[in-house]
């Protein structure tokens, strides 16, 4: 038998064998999910049949319906008990509920009272020194998500600067910050990312577009004179994982040096390099730092962190509405159920001690 017959590729690959395969494990999959289905199909009230769109990215054609998870373990109607390698995307990189944080939790909530009153509680403090001490940088605002704390400090950028533009890299990921959803298009200019949903104007209005590792390109663009910040992930960590060469990562604090621009590092994935993420790994020194997903231990919370110079320079510009609607801030930032996860989360479960007993185990 000759080698086409058997491959329908020079790849070797035997597509026949491998549809096969991919039928076997849907049927089994949807023998042993049947509860989730129906749950799944009667959800008719549900855009997509599930509350966030996103879940719908599953292998078997719909999503399992969870009832508990502990741990790195996740149960769900069906009677089955699952090993979670995604934690949710790592927003629940500490595991699925961590005792210390369901305790601050339940003293917070139930014991104290109050989830979301618009006052600070004593936690945040701690919390912003805590934060300090990691990422070296020493003023703290708190947000609900990475995506915020992304979104927020574009405007900060913006103001102090006086640059428009912001300066992003092709297949970053920085959740949905409309200036950050780019690619790079075939006129060098930043386009959209392809499935980007109503972009509200050309992403070449907003953004300029670099390549990652590619400190030539980066120089290009911060050239034309109007970039507010460079905002990179440490790791591009979205499309694979695409770790820094030697020397870039410094490249970029000279190139913003050198152009006026800020630089803004996104820790929201790469904090798992460390308790200070990549930017005390690696001895970064950004503008700014953002920080979302796991900082609450599964509960909505993010941060970002700006330099003494750039809060500074905020403070000059009394036009900028920061106290009521001048575009940062919510009215959910900073409650006090979020600033409690995050302190029980800090302090006792994404410790220094657990993240060297982590890499120890992830070499």
């Amino acid at each position: 038998m000759g080698s086409t017959d058997v491959f329908d590729r020079p790849g070797g690959v035997n597509r026949s064998q491998l549809a096969d395969a991919l039928a076997a494990e849907l049927a089994r999959y949807h023998e042993s999910t049947e509860k989730s289905k129906a749950i799944y199909d009667s959800s008719n009230h549900l855009f997509g049949h599930v509350p966030m769109t996103w879940m719908n990215k599953w292998a078997g054609g719909y999503p399992v319906v969870a009832t508990k998870a502990r741990g790195n373990r996740v149960e769900t109607v069906d009677g089955k008990t699952l090993i979670d390698f995604a934690l949710g995307d790592t927003g629940a990189m500490a595991g699925h509920s961590p005792s210390a944080t369901a305790e601050a939790l339940q003293h917070r909530y139930v014991e104290l009272g109050g989830a979301t009153m618009m006052l600070p509680i004593e936690d945040a403090a701690w919390v912003g020194q805590e934060l300090a001490r990691r990422f070296g940088l020493p003023l703290w605002s708190f947000t609900l998500s990475g995506t915020d704390s992304n979104r927020w400090v574009l405007r900060v950028a913006r103001l102090v600067t006086g640059n428009q533009k912001i300066l992003a890299f092709a297949y970053g990921y920085h959740g949905t910050v409309d200036e950050t959803f780019v690619v790079m298009g075939v006129d060098g200019e930043a386009a959209a990312r392809p499935g980007n949903v109503g972009p509200p104007v050309p992403l070449s209005d907003t953004t300029r577009v670099a390549e990652f590792n590619d400190l030539a390109s980066v120089e290009r663009a911060l050239k034309h004179g109007d970039i507010a910040a460079i905002i990179t992930e440490p790791a591009l960590t979205n499309i694979g994982i695409v770790l820094p060469e030697p020397g870039f990562l410094e490249g970029l604090r000279v190139l913003a040096d050198k152009y006026g621009a800020l630089l803004v590092i996104d820790e929201t994935h790469t904090i798992s390099a460390g308790a200070g993420g990549m930017t005390r790994e690696r001895g970064l020194k950004p503008d700014i730092v953002t920080i979302g997903k796991s900082l609450g231990g599964g509960i909505p919370a993010g941060a970002y962190g700006l330099s003494q110079e750039i809060a500074d320079q905020v403070a000059l510009h009394r036009e900028a509405d920061l106290v009521d609607v001048g575009g940062v801030g919510g009215t959910l930032s900073g409650n006090a159920l979020s600033v409690a996860a995050m302190r029980a989360t800090l302090e006792k479960v994404l410790t220094e001690e657990a993240f060297e007993h982590m890499i120890e185990c992830a070499v």
